[in-house]
């Protein structure tokens, strides 16, 4: 047997093929034939280093399966979601869903690796097995969830969209385990999940959008800052005032509106770990809920309820008061941050709209907020309802 080793270059490259090429009929059993063994390996190993061969394009793959199985447009079809798609994936116009390369692959034999162009990120283990046709995807794209994802996001294509979603998100760890339970979560038993992790996402992804220009410390949520975010309600442009001045310590506040079955009127997050983000629907276009619901989801971050291992609250504070401690400090936060300890004014059975007007003023604070707290304490939703603000705050954040 020669002196065998390894290849290093060109020249050795092109002996072991000459001798390779001598020994291809030695006998089973000679040395010469072991030596055969030897080389093949060595040529191999410098072939895949210097002449890897690229696999071929998908569209390119698909053609040759149909040439070589004798399969014409129609038969494929089926694969590719209908007959005119079949033309814009193999004209190179539409890349394939994730759907069909699953079809692709399990009907024709074409490798997976092949028809797929680059490796799918893997999903935390919570989340391995989503179901990505259950997202409301006709919804979220009403919603601009999916501005700026190339073509239209569909059902065939909903797996691309929704991984499209959580890589603009950035924040897929923080949702994962709020997915299987939401447990403490101020939530409805028959909430849709898709539907409410569909949302947060997109929560998430505009915040990563507009970040604000400082980061976040809990020492920015003094007092003052709270007294002084409360009486921005006074004036008409109050959420949109909220919004800025809530940015200048970090805290990006964002308008999202909700999905349906999902039920929210708000959630705090924490996005890549570290930066609190508070999303709202808006659910209800008033004065009185905007501001209670903002300072519900602040609560929750003055009281130290969000950390790295539960990075996500998601509230539907039409539910009544939860047994959650977190839900109960988050609320009476609420409450004493907009009105005075000692509020009463509910128990004034001569109550007017002058006179809440009155004491919103004297405070200086949105009469609205007054309205609202005092529908609340009496259970009685259809005395001042003037005072509540309908209709002014969607406006401020939503262009339609």
């Amino acid at each position: 047997m020669n002196t065998l080793k390894v290849l290093k270059s060109e020249s050795d490259y092109k002996a072991a093929l000459a001798r390779f090429e001598k020994l291809l009929n030695a006998p089973k059993g000679s040395r010469e034939y072991d030596e055969r063994d030897v080389l093949a390996v060595l040529i191999e190993r410098y072939e895949d280093e210097h002449y890897r061969i690229e696999p071929p394009e998908p569209r390119e793959a698909i053609k040759f399966r149909m040439e070589q199985a004798g399969l014409s447009r129609k038969d494929v079809a089926p694969y590719l979601g209908g007959k005119s798609r079949v033309s814009e994936v193999l004209s190179g116009k539409r890349d394939l869903t994730l759907s069909a390369v699953r079809a692709l692959h399990k009907h024709l034999g074409i490798p997976a690796e092949v028809l797929i162009r680059q490796e799918q990120e893997s999903l935390p283990a919570p989340l391995e097995d989503l179901d990505f046709r259950r997202f409301p995807i006709e919804e979220m794209e009403k919603h601009d969830a999916f501005k700026g994802y190339s073509g239209k996001a569909t059902k065939d294509r909903a797996e691309e969209a929704v991984r499209w979603l959580m890589e603009r998100s950035g924040g897929l760890d923080a949702l994962a385990a709020g997915f299987r339970t939401t447990a403490g979560m101020r939530l409805k038993a028959r909430l849709d999940r898709y539907a409410l992790l569909g949302w947060s996402l997109q929560v998430l992804a505009t915040a990563r959008g507009t970040p604000p220009g400082v980061a976040f410390t809990p020492k920015a949520l003094s007092k003052e800052f709270v007294h002084t975010l409360a009486g921005l309600s006074v004036l008409d442009d109050g959420p949109r005032n909220a919004q800025r001045l809530l940015s200048k310590i970090g805290i990006c506040l964002v308008a999202v509106p909700h999905l349906k079955h999902t039920y929210l009127d708000g959630a705090v997050l924490l996005a890549d770990g570290v930066r609190p983000v508070i999303g709202l629907t808006l659910r209800y276009d008033r004065l009185d809920n905007f501001w209670f619901v903002l300072f519900h989801e602040l609560g929750h971050l003055v009281r130290g309820h969000l950390t790295k291992k539960r990075a996500w609250i998601v509230d539907d504070l039409d539910l009544p008061q939860s047994d959650s401690l977190d839900e109960v400090e988050a609320d009476e936060f609420a409450g004493a941050a907009l009105l005075p300890p000692d509020f009463d004014l509910h128990l004034d059975r001569q109550l007017s709209i002058a006179s809440i007007v009155q004491y919103a003023t004297e405070r200086t604070i949105c009469p609205a907020i007054v309205a609202g707290r005092i529908q609340h304490e009496r259970k009685d939703y259809r005395s001042f309802t003037r005072l509540l603000g309908h209709g002014k705050v969607r406006k401020q954040f939503f262009q339609n």
